[in-house]
């Protein structure tokens, strides 16, 4: 995709333009994403103000959500997202790469159309893998939606209630499957979404039983610029085929995504960094321009979209020779030591001591990270009071 011409912006960012393209370090990227991402400063604003600011909050584990949120808010205490939840303010649904995010309604929705547009249960390797044919998907989209209209049902009530259709017996596996599989396609077509947990069971409900005022889901098109400039308002630069991983794995069709960019016309502006283009909104150009790389620590907690956010294949923000121990066996994902905004090291709670492991052999800064365990004791309800190295 060809650079589009730099919109008028402030002195400064125009200062740092050579040979018609803005130039700026990763060090500056790196300070900008921490701001922009309530790192540092931390916001007053809310659960959902959070959500909003990170394009989604992956909730695959409530208490990461929760941690997630609780280190971005001045508030800092762990429950927001719950409440949210709770509230209609937020929903929570397999949305990007098929994980369970927490999403503001309307960003929500707009993301699930873009999950959906990739139809990617209608694909062979999907209905090998199912035994569900694009035919069952539709067959199960209606019967959902009647089942929970105005319902919130256990996947066990979902379930046996599907099956008395004979037609959904064969399914009876995949449907019952902790893994969400069989219900992604549902969710991605506006049919379910997860409700209030009952116990220690979760449950399904219709996204309108639990957002006032559910518009539903929209025209892909019409969709594509919301995701966009909230993804790249969180961890821009980027290119169609990183934002296009970061949504379905890849699953979009190329052409489609850069079609997508393209029609945000001057809303966005091609950049270099340190070699590396991509885009970015113009509207925050002066800002990028204007920040100065830091050294300052910072902890983010397991699961966090800082790094989920651009990939942990990222190699300017996780070195890849230290990729395996943030992306771990099983999906896991290590919590974060940050310095200067770039992936420095991982930490874990023993007992009430923060165990730090450092790349390359750095050394634990210990006095900056002993200045924030208050935080993170609030943020996450775990006491802990010193730090030591692994």
């Amino acid at each position: 995709m060809t650079g589009r011409k730099l919109w008028p912006v402030a002195r400064r960012a125009r200062a740092a333009v050579r040979g018609g393209m803005m130039r700026v370090s990763w060090d500056q990227v790196f300070a900008w994403r921490v701001r922009r991402q309530f790192v540092d400063p931390r916001t007053k604003g809310d659960a959902v103000a959070v959500a909003e600011r990170l394009c989604g909050i992956q909730a695959q584990v409530t208490s990461a959500a929760e941690t997630a949120v609780a280190l971005r808010r001045s508030a800092g205490e762990p429950g927001a997202v719950v409440r949210a939840l709770g509230e209609g303010t937020l929903l929570k649904t397999w949305a990007m790469r098929g994980t369970l995010h927490a999403l503001p309604p309307e960003l929500g929705a707009a993301a699930l159309s873009l999950m959906g547009s990739a139809r990617t249960w209608e694909k062979p390797a999907w209905t090998k893998a199912s035994g569900a044919t694009p035919e069952d998907v539709a067959a199960l989209v209606k019967a959902v939606g009647g089942i929970l209209d105005g319902q919130v049902l256990t996947r066990d009530e979902l379930v046996t209630a599907l099956i008395a259709e004979p037609r959904f017996q064969p399914l009876e596996q995949h449907l019952r499957s902790g893994w969400g599989s069989m219900l992604k396609p549902l969710a991605w077509q506006g049919a379910l979404c997860y409700g209030p947990a009952r116990g220690t069971s979760v449950t399904f409900t219709n996204p309108a039983h639990v957002v006032p005022g559910w518009s539903g889901i929209p025209d892909p098109d019409d969709a594509a610029p919301a995701v966009i400039r909230a993804y790249l308002g969180a961890y821009g630069p980027a290119t169609p085929e990183i934002f296009n991983t970061w949504l379905t794995r890849g699953f979009l069709s190329k052409p489609t995504v850069r079609r997508w960019f393209s029609a945000l016309g001057g809303e966005l502006t091609e950049i270099e960094v340190e070699g590396r283009s991509g885009y970015f909104l113009t509207e925050h150009l002066d800002q990028l321009a204007a920040t100065k790389p830091t050294s300052a620590v910072h902890l983010l907690g397991q699961f966090d979209q800082y790094v989920l956010g651009p990939g942990t294949g990222d190699t300017a923000l996780l070195p890849g020779d230290h990729r395996a121990k943030v992306s771990r066996t099983a999906g896991w994902i290590s919590p974060l030591v940050l310095i200067g905004g770039k992936i420095a090291g991982t930490w874990e709670v023993e007992e009430e001591a923060l165990v730090v492991s450092m790349f390359d052999g750095t050394p634990v800064p210990t006095t900056e990270i002993t200045a924030r365990l208050s935080t993170l004791t609030k943020a996450t309800g775990q006491q802990v009071t010193t730090v030591r190295a692994a």
